[in-house]
C-alpha cells in the first residue's frame, strides 16, 4: 500500500482557490438569479465560506429535488449555488490530484480529455484488435443496478481513508456524505462530487478486472462496462467473478441487462450501436433528440425559448453526433428546429 497523504486540507483553504471554484461553478450560468445574487457580494461570500470551512462550522444547504425522465426516470438533487462552489473546490483541490492518477486508462467518465467519444472509439479499436487475435470472441456487457442509489457511504469513506489520513479532510468528506442524509446508502445524482465519488467507488472494480482477472480489453463509462473475452465459457466464469466481487466488496448487483454474446452482434454502449465495421446512433437516442426539438419548438411558439441556452444544447448534440452519425440525420434535426433561421434573421 502506498503512503497515505497527510496535511493537505487547511493549506488549500485559500481565497484564490475558492475564487477559481466560483468561476468554474458559474460558467455558463452568469444569468442565473442565484449566481447573480452571489456575485453581487462575491468577496464577502467567498470569505464567509472559507472561514466556515476552516473553523469547521460549514453546513450544507437544502437540496431542491426534481425528476428527469431521460433515458429513464431519476431523482436529481440540486444544491444552493454556494455549496456548488464548495463542491468545485473540493473536487479540484483534492479528488482530482489524489484519486484520478490511480484510475486505469480505460475509465472514461468525468476525466479530462476522456469522454463518450474516446470511450466509443477505444472500444471499437479493442474490438478490432481482439478480432485479429480471435474472430470468435465474446462481448460481456455489464450494467450495475441502481448504481448511485446503492453506493455504500461507509465503504466509499473507507476507500478514501485508505489513501488520505488528514483528519480535517476526512471529517469534511464525512460532512459531504452524511450531513443531509442519515441513510447508509446512496449519493445524490446531480452533485458535482457524486460523479467523482462514483468513479472512486468503481475504481476498485477496475483494478480487480485488470489486475486479478487479467482482462486485456476492458472499457468502463460510469456504471456501464464492456469486457472482450476469449469464448463463452470464459465469459461465464468472469461474470461469476465480477458478480461475487461486487457483492462482497462493494455491495452492488448487476442488473438484468447484463449479458454476454458473440462479437458479430455488436454492442450498445453510450447511446451508440458499435460493430466491427460501423458505429451508429441508437434508435432511442434519435427519438430523444427529436423529442427535445419538439419541446424547443413549442417553447419558441410560446415565446419562452432561451435562444442562447438552446443553441448551446443543439451545438453540443451536433458535436456529439457528428463524430459518428450520418450528416443526413444531423441536417434533418437542424431543419426541424423552427427558431434557428428566424433568430438568425433577427425576427
Amino acid at each position: 500500500m502506498s503512503k497515505r497523504i497527510n496535511n493537505i486540507f487547511k493549506e488549500k483553504i485559500k481565497f484564490e482557490n475558492m475564487l477559481a471554484a466560483y468561476k468554474r461553478a458559474a460558467k455558463g450560468k452568469r444569468n442565473n438569479k442565484e449566481v447573480i445574487l452571489f456575485e453581487m457580494d462575491l468577496a464577502n461570500n467567498l470569505t464567509k465560506i472559507l472561514k466556515q470551512i476552516y473553523n469547521g462550522t460549514y453546513t450544507i444547504g437544502d437540496y431542491r429535488k426534481f425528476i428527469i425522465y431521460e433515458p429513464k426516470q431519476r431523482e436529481v438533487y440540486a444544491l444552493p449555488f454556494a455549496d456548488r462552489v464548495v463542491h468545485q473546490w473540493y473536487v479540484e483541490e483534492f479528488i482530482k490530484p489524489i484519486f484520478l492518477p490511480k484510475m486505469i486508462n480505460d475509465t472514461y467518465a468525468c476525466i479530462e480529455k476522456r469522454g463518450v467519444h474516446l470511450a466509443i472509439t477505444t472500444l471499437r479499436k479493442y474490438m478490432k484488435k481482439m478480432y485479429k487475435e480471435n474472430p470468435n470472441y465474446y462481448i460481456l456487457k455489464c450494467d450495475i443496478s441502481k448504481f448511485f442509489y446503492n453506493i455504500k457511504k461507509e465503504k466509499l469513506y473507507k476507500i478514501i481513508e485508505r489513501k488520505v489520513k488528514d483528519r480535517d479532510f476526512l471529517e469534511f468528506t464525512k460532512k459531504l456524505l452524511y450531513q443531509k442524509s442519515s441513510s447508509s446508502s446512496g449519493i445524490p445524482i446531480g452533485n458535482y462530487t457524486s460523479q467523482y465519488f462514483a468513479n472512486i467507488y468503481l475504481n476498485e472494480l477496475d483494478h480487480f478486472i485488470k489486475e486479478k482477472l487479467k482482462v486485456k480489453y476492458y472499457v468502463r463509462y460510469m456504471d456501464d462496462f464492456i469486457l472482450l473475452i476469449e469464448n463463452k465459457e470464459k465469459s461465464k466464469e468472469i461474470l461469476k467473478e465480477i458478480t461475487k466481487f461486487l457483492d462482497e466488496n462493494l455491495e452492488l448487483e448487476l442488473n438484468k441487462k447484463t449479458n454476454y454474446f458473440k462479437v458479430n452482434q455488436g454492442v450498445n454502449f453510450c447511446g451508440f450501436k458499435i460493430k466491427l465495421k460501423e458505429i451508429r446512433l441508437l434508435k432511442r437516442s434519435k427519438k430523444k433528440i427529436y423529442k427535445r426539438v419538439k419541446i424547443w419548438n413549442q417553447m419558441y411558439k410560446n415565446q419562452q425559448l432561451d435562444f442562447k441556452k438552446t443553441n448551446a444544447s443543439l451545438r453540443a448534440w451536433v458535436g456529439h453526433a457528428s463524430h459518428i452519425t450520418k450528416q443526413g440525420l444531423i441536417q434533418d434535426v437542424v431543419n426541424k428546429c423552427e427558431w434557428i433561421y428566424k433568430e438568425t434573421n433577427g425576427t
